[in-house]
């Protein structure tokens, strides 16, 4: 985020439910079925957020961000609440990672958004399909509405008690349902691509023309509409193999009209989220071993005053940099040394009785064993070099 300019924003973890209801979309899972919503002492409705940009807008919005400058380029991470049935990658709270690009139209800022996306995920050697699509804007979409709600009433009876409500209220949401008797039903159903109007398919071949140049692979996938109402003409999707029936790993698009709906001045933009727990799902399937958490000193104390010197010692050399463990239970040295070796620590330091009247402290190395005598003013630059 850092080397594309991109400076972190920070929303509560609860909202007013209107922010959802009214960003997300009523007739969205996430708004009829998951959000976790309550009743406050003063009788208001407050969610735990499920996403994170409308949060995002609404800070926008009331902190008067857009009068800044012509572009805002924003990235957070944090948890997100859904009641949703656990599964795998999917909890009740989880976590995500993303940026917004606030306040251009232009087809290099979906470009930009989808590059960085593919750097992140590369960097994890994750291996991942980019799936992209236009699903048009308020002049073309309401054309293909119609059309794809008189297809969906043509194969009514195949459908699902949720796709039927929707194919009146918001017939696009019916082609992202993962049921599949709606998905057998949907495979010969009309596309959003032959109804763009010409702006949005400038915009889309643009983007397009951009990934190519980029050589970031994708495939347009005509059904891909995302599960959020706000978006417009771009939308993109990162799957995985690796992740089952659940395959997406992160995603986004471009929302052009939230910030007005936000009672905002119209104002383009457009995002990406990434489920966290997922990308570490995948992580671990390829064989990527997390990192432990070694101390680099284990410092051993055998008796009171020993112990008050190997207290003071590791706060002054965990000041210095360095990351130390000791003993607090005032045990055996034997056992000292059998946690110190469960820690994989790079080396102990041994103080007793005749190490504290010397003022010389036993460094060990781990690995082989080998050991000298340091002097206790000595110490810190001794156990600052390579081991």
């Amino acid at each position: 985020m850092d080397l594309y300019g991109y400076g972190e924003i920070r929303t509560p973890i609860f909202e007013d439910t209107a922010v959802f209801a009214r960003g997300i979309g009523e007739e969205t899972d996430i708004v009829g079925k998951e959000m976790y919503s309550f009743t406050d002492k003063g009788g208001a409705s407050i969610t735990l957020r499920p996403e994170m940009t409308a949060p995002v807008i609404r800070a926008y919005i009331q902190h008067g961000m857009g009068e800044q400058g012509l572009l805002d380029k924003l990235w957070y991470m944090g948890p997100m609440f859904r009641q949703e049935r656990p599964q795998a990658g999917r909890y009740r709270q989880f976590h995500q990672f993303g940026f917004e690009c606030i306040g251009q139209s232009n087809p290099d800022c979906d470009a930009e958004i989808i590059a960085m996306a593919a750097e992140v995920y590369r960097r994890l050697d994750i291996t991942c399909t980019l799936k992209v699509n236009s699903v048009g804007d308020s002049l073309c979409r309401p054309v293909y509405r119609q059309v794809l709600r008189e297809y969906l009433a043509g194969v009514a009876e195949q459908l699902s008690p949720d796709s039927l409500r929707r194919m009146n209220t918001n017939p696009m949401r019916v082609l992202d349902s993962k049921d599949p008797a709606d998905r057998s039903a949907t495979t010969a159903a009309p596309v959003m691509s032959d109804f763009l109007c010409d702006a949005c398919r400038e915009h889309f071949n643009a983007v397009l023309s951009k990934l190519r140049m980029l050589d970031i692979d994708f495939c347009v996938d005509p059904t891909l509409v995302r599960g959020l109402d706000y978006y417009t003409r771009t939308a993109f999707e990162f799957v995985s193999t690796d992740l089952g029936s659940q395959d997406a790993l992160g995603g986004g698009g471009r929302y052009d009209g939230l910030v007005e709906q936000f009672g905002g001045k119209s104002t383009p933009a457009v995002g990406f989220a990434s489920g966290m727990e997922r990308v570490l799902i995948v992580m671990e399937k390829n064989g990527y071993a997390f990192p432990e958490m070694s101390p680099d000193v284990y410092i051993i104390a055998l008796d009171a005053e020993s112990r008050s010197w190997a207290f003071k010692t590791a706060i002054m050399l965990r000041t210095a940099g360095l990351r130390v463990e000791l003993d607090y239970a005032g045990r055996s040295m034997k056992a000292q040394l059998r946690e110190a070796n469960r820690m994989k620590a790079v080396r102990v330091v041994i103080v007793g009785e005749k190490e504290m009247a010397e003022e010389k402290a036993i460094v060990k190395r781990m690995e082989d064993g080998m050991q000298t005598e340091v002097s206790f003013e000595e110490l810190h630059s001794a156990l600052s070099r390579q081991p």
